[in-house]
């Protein structure tokens, strides 16, 4: 098998479980795992458009701009894998129920498959696009950490997401991004070294 196929499937495999942390644990309880999603989240209580189909948008619309910034295989790559994220997370949420009837242990739970999810795309070289991507632009114009324009543009948008839905989802985003961001961090630089075992004998 070649490094090629090893590394889209293995983004195969980092979307789905992306899709199912979020079709089955978060969206269903209106928790924005980010700035897109929380846009998600808001036009589907608006105008209930499916959330699939408007995080498939939204990510793929700002990846396709920042094309020039980042580069075609970055691009490629990371389409691919919003494009299985949108088909899980419609394909889960329809045949799937939570197994809990708790939101904060729906929330943790989903934030943990959320943060393996993503580990598998960045270690792969790719990401799941949305507002990082503004952020990533931003940070290389104005000559600052792409964590801030990413943390106001989240925040303003979760704002929003809780003003018009519930004040409680604020909490929950934030706890969202914490969780996960430990299990990325984790993960990211998790290093497993294998040895192969010895086949020599051991002298009498």
């Amino acid at each position: 098998m070649s490094y090629l196929s090893k590394k889209y499937i293995l983004i195969f495999i980092g979307a789905v479980i992306q899709g199912f942390s979020m079709g089955v644990f978060l969206f269903p309880n209106a928790i924005p795992t980010g700035g897109a999603a929380g846009i998600t989240v808001l036009l589907n209580y608006w105008i209930h458009v499916p959330l699939s189909l408007t995080l498939w948008i939204l990510n793929s619309s700002v990846l396709l701009f920042a094309y020039q910034y980042l580069g075609g295989g970055y691009v490629v790559g990371t389409l691919f894998g919003i494009t299985v994220t949108s088909v899980s997370i419609d394909v889960f949420g329809k045949f799937l129920d939570t197994p809990f009837s708790n939101v904060w242990i729906d929330m943790f739970v989903g934030s943990i498959f959320f943060g393996i999810g993503i580990t598998c795309l960045l270690r792969q070289g790719v990401s799941n696009g949305g507002i990082g991507v503004i952020a990533y632009i931003i940070s290389r114009y104005r000559h600052i950490d792409p964590g801030k324009p990413m943390f106001w543009i989240n925040g303003f948008i979760f704002v929003i997401t809780a003003y018009v839905i519930d004040w409680q989802i604020v909490i929950q985003a934030i706890l969202c991004q914490w969780i996960s961001s430990k299990i990325i961090n984790w993960l990211y630089n998790l290093s497993v070294e294998v040895k192969a075992p010895s086949l020599a004998w051991r002298k009498k």
